[in-house]
């Protein structure tokens, strides 16, 4: 696997995991079958997909980037689904990981 395909493997891991996290709300404690089903199948596609990515980039800095896109994705769907705060400092936390998933991506060497 080159390292773009392995990116954009981690990208669909990260959002999976936004997918899982999100879906933890909708289940009610795992009480609702299928919103149930649906977060256990986000989390195994998550994890499988980061083990995927592992084959072609470093441990640390994909699963820094797989738990920041999962962090910065579920803030932002907390927001925009549930009306949890969107204050100044909030949104400048959430711009700050998505710097460092951006830093991250830009200081890992490439082996294409």
């Amino acid at each position: 696997m080159t390292q773009t395909v392995a990116w954009l493997v981690l990208l669909v891991a990260g959002l999976c995991e936004i997918g899982w996290a999100v879906g933890l709300k909708y289940t009610e404690g795992f009480s609702r079958l299928w919103p149930s089903v649906g977060t256990i199948i986000a989390m195994v596609v998550s994890v499988a997909l980061l083990g995927l990515a592992l084959k072609a980039l470093p441990l640390g800095t994909a699963y820094a980037v797989w738990t920041g896109i999962g962090a910065v994705g579920t803030a932002i769907l907390g927001i925009y689904l549930f009306n949890e705060p969107r204050d100044a400092l909030r949104l400048a936390c959430i711009a700050l990981i998505v710097a460092g998933i951006v830093g991250l991506k830009l200081v890992t060497p490439s082996a294409d």
